[in-house]
């Protein structure tokens, strides 16, 4: 019987069977590995892995070294757990990496199927610690296909990664696809040698929880996408320091199956070329119910990102082209950016595909230079791939709002950089438009 004290202060009695599941390690020195760097060590480590699922599981551990690796599958029940000192390091050669087909079809199997930890249709699986995977990203020169991902889990139950450092992928760093209950805790990701090296692409998933993380990357910091019919919903992302080549904190840009119960906040941006935060649904799917609050940027591309659009893109192919699909109901409030680059910022439906029920509160955003408009008419560039810099440099420095219902951009703030000519915001077919307390520097609208 649980003794009704200790189930007050939240403590939890496990079946035996579990503790000792949870407490049996299987070390890989014991399975031939040797940490030293210098030879390959697939096999040794493999083997690891299997012992300990093929017993129940629990942890596999790596001591302090470098395990020069290629690609290595995991099973369910088990933890990696990298020891302070210990580096997975990839192999630089493609064929140690073969490709890895997934139980599960979706539009990324046309980007690669190559990664370094790749897991299928797994339960109660974690990478922990206080050690580093290095993918020796700079090895893999080429296209998509030939460039591995640090690591890919799918259609899993359970997933936690923390502690862990990631460096230098080949591809995309981290990619969740069709997972339930993902936490990602305490992570650092510096990752800036190949292309496509987003720091965390949460795909199709629900339950997720991103905090604590670092990251440094050559395209998108967190992004989340929908590459999939089913939705990415219920994720929050909280407490996290970002840079990137790309976007920051990005939705889309594949949203086939949309977006949903999204709440991102205190998090802090800094030295990013593209957005701070775009939110993009251009391949059909709903974007709806999202919240970003108490977010400080300080240098990037544009503070804030909304498209709707329709490039159309199957999720697989052969699959019938989506239609445009909807952005709505989403807040963004107790937002500073400071440098902010000239191209403004725009939010930006399609004709007879609007916005609808945008919010931002508390708002203040100061721009570093001023910019000369680059259409007296804006195109509408409906199939464009999205982009802050799509339309060039806006008619407005501020915010330009084209195709919107039910606009409030209440307690908005916009400073003009120093001979900037172009007014603060420029509207087009938005009804709906509330300015109640806010200050735009120069003309409100035009």
């Amino acid at each position: 019987m649980l003794n009704p004290t200790l189930a007050r202060r939240g403590f939890l009695f496990l079946p035996a069977a579990v503790l000792a599941r949870k407490a049996a390690v299987w070390n890989v020195t014991a399975h031939g590995a040797t940490g030293d760097g210098s030879r390959l060590e697939t096999a040794a480590l493999q083997s690891a892995i299997d012992a300990c699922a093929a017993a129940g599981g629990g942890t596999v551990v790596f001591p302090s070294g470098r395990y020069l690796t290629g690609a290595l599958v995991l099973r369910s029940n088990i933890t990696l757990h990298l020891a302070p000192g210990a580096v997975l390091l990839a192999s630089p050669k493609l064929a140690h990496f073969p490709e890895m087909r997934s139980s599960l079809r979706s539009y990324v199997d046309n980007y690669t199927q190559r990664s370094l930890l790749f897991g299928d249709n797994l339960e109660n699986v974690a990478i922990e610690g206080g050690g580093a995977i290095d993918g020796q990203g700079a090895s893999f020169p080429g296209p998509y296909l030939v460039r591995p991902f640090l690591v890919r889990i799918l259609r899993s139950r359970n997933v936690r990664v923390s502690g862990i450092t990631f460096r230098d992928s080949p591809m995309w760093v981290q990619h969740y696809l069709h997972c339930e209950g993902v936490l990602i805790h305490g992570v650092t990701v510096i990752s800036n040698v190949n292309r496509n090296n987003d720091g965390i692409d949460i795909d199709s998933c629900e339950r997720v929880r991103i905090s604590d993380c670092d990251i440094n990357s050559g395209d998108d910091a967190i992004v989340l996408k929908s590459t999939t019919p089913r939705r990415t919903k219920n994720v929050t992302i909280s407490n996290c320091v970002l840079r990137s080549h790309c976007n920051a904190l990005k939705l889309g840009t594949e949203s086939n199956g949309g977006f949903e119960n999204i709440a991102i906040s205190n998090c802090a941006i800094y030295d990013t070329r593209l957005a701070g935060i775009a939110l993009e649904t251009v391949d059909g799917g709903a974007l709806e119910q999202v919240a970003i609050s108490g977010i400080l940027m300080d240098g990037v591309g544009a503070p804030v990102f909304m498209r709707l659009g329709d490039r159309g893109r199957p999720h697989e192919p052969g699959a019938p082209r989506p239609p445009a699909g909807v952005l709505r109901n989403v807040i963004l409030r107790d937002i500073q950016a400071m440098r902010a680059g000239p191209t403004g910022c725009a939010i930006a439906g399609i004709p007879g595909h609007p916005l609808e029920h945008i919010t931002l509160d508390n708002i203040r955003l100061e721009f570093a230079r001023p910019g000369k408009p680059q259409y007296t008419r804006v195109p509408e560039f409906a199939e464009k791939y999205p982009e802050h810099n799509m339309f060039g440099t806006l008619p407005a420095y501020g915010f330009y709002c084209r195709h919107v219902r039910d606009l409030h951009l209440r307690n908005v703030t916009a400073v003009p950089a120093k001979g900037e000519q172009r007014p603060a915001l420029v509207v087009d077919d938005v009804e709906g438009l509330d300015l109640t307390g806010s200050q735009l520097t120069k003309e409100t609208a035009q």
